[in-house]
């Protein structure tokens, strides 16, 4: 995020156990089954959603300070989470990360070494049915490389930033 300091990353919340090398505060919140269910009930969360056993969500606190300071927020969040956040945000720019393949989906995930094969049938068996759900996002990005889909997101970012219904005031103080 360094290279646009107006965006901020977002981390997640979550009860599911770290994979190696993931560092509570930076990959994500690793929280007991306990706490998450505390915040939901005290509301600290804008969205969350149980998916594949466990609790993930997105702390409503920290996404309020950044926009208090003016930045756009950025949030990984899986289809669940993010049709949540468009009932509650519709204004929001949703941009639906789209595998290469379903084949390139597969091997991403036995990457990570973390899956038994059951769950990555389960995991498999539900991208579809997220895919279906990617039609609802205002835009498309296939993430073939990491570098194209930064790109693509970028230049979608820019181009909202553009738009006449965001930039009303500045076209009213120059036709003053």
């Amino acid at each position: 995020m360094t290279q646009t300091p107006e965006l901020a990353y977002s981390i997640s919340a979550t009860t599911r156990e770290p994979r190696a090398g993931e560092i509570d505060g930076k990959n994500y919140y690793f929280l007991d089954k306990a706490k998450f269910e505390k915040m939901i009930g005290e509301g600290g969360f804008l969205e969350y959603a149980n998916v594949y056993g466990n609790y993930y969500g997105t702390p409503l606190g920290k996404i309020q300070e950044r926009l208090d300071q003016g930045q756009d927020i950025l949030l990984e969040i899986d289809t669940q989470g993010a049709l949540n956040v468009m009932n509650k945000c519709p204004n929001g720019l949703f941009i639906f990360l789209l595998p290469p393949s379903i084949g390139e989906l597969e091997r991403r995930i036995r990457g990570r070494g973390s899956e038994t094969e059951e769950s990555l049938a389960k995991r498999l068996g539900a991208a579809k049915a997220e895919i279906a759900v990617g039609r609802k996002y205002g835009y498309v990005v296939v993430n073939d490389t990491v570098r194209n889909a930064v790109r693509h997101i970028k230049c979608i970012m820019t181009a909202e930033h553009c738009r006449i219904d965001r930039n009303q005031d500045k076209i009213e103080e120059l036709e003053q």
